[in-house]
């Protein structure tokens, strides 16, 4: 293996339209005030997303076909109507928004994302785990009390949009040291669902 090799951290996601993103900010203002939320790590609003598949480090001889596959995956799939819906948490540490609506059609996409990357070379996990739509709000460093979060939660319905593309994004993580700096997203390509 050559040492000069590149590569890309990526996964395929569902991102939500602005207007379904500005919604949830003004929802998750008021939870900002609960004891304890200045303790979380708080996902930027360019980092809310709904992942499918978590492909890792990929090394770049793999796009094209990492490209091709993804494109079918994609175009297999029609689109589907979903809006971000309730919360829950990872144990004490990660507190999400759940999702509602096409979920049979959302995780069909995720195991199609999954299984386009296994075929086009990258190392993905041999058995695929029920896929839980979630879109990450906040992080703890340690176990934390997430129900006062999660309770706050629990009526919001965001507005219903239709997913019509997949998204592949590059994730590049800080590396500065600065406290508080997130990871930036970049969309690499986006496939419309359906034909």
């Amino acid at each position: 293996m050559s040492s000069s090799r590149r590569s890309q951290r990526l996964f395929a996601a569902v991102l939500p339209p602005e207007p379904v993103a500005d919604e949830l900010a003004r929802a998750l203002a008021p939870l900002h005030a609960i004891p304890g939320a200045a303790d979380l790590r708080w996902t930027a609003p360019a980092g809310r997303h709904f992942t499918l598949a978590f492909l890792g480090e990929v090394d770049e001889e793999l796009l094209p076909e990492l490209y091709a596959r993804m494109e079918r995956a994609a175009h297999r799939t029609a689109p589907f109507p979903l809006r971000i819906s309730g919360g829950g948490r990872f144990d004490g540490r990660a507190l999400w928004a759940g999702a509602a609506g096409g979920l049979d059609t959302l995780r069909l996409l995720a195991a199609r994302a999954h299984a386009a990357a296994r075929k086009a070379g990258v190392p993905m996990e041999e058995e695929h785990r029920r896929y839980t739509p979630h879109l990450t709000l906040a992080r703890s460093r340690g176990h934390a009390d997430l129900t006062p979060y999660t309770t706050a939660l629990e009526g919001f319905q965001g507005r219903e949009w239709e997913v019509r593309e997949m998204s592949l994004v590059r994730s590049r993580l800080p590396a500065g040291g600065v406290p508080g700096e997130q990871p930036r997203h970049e969309v690499v390509r986006a496939w419309p669902l359906g034909r």
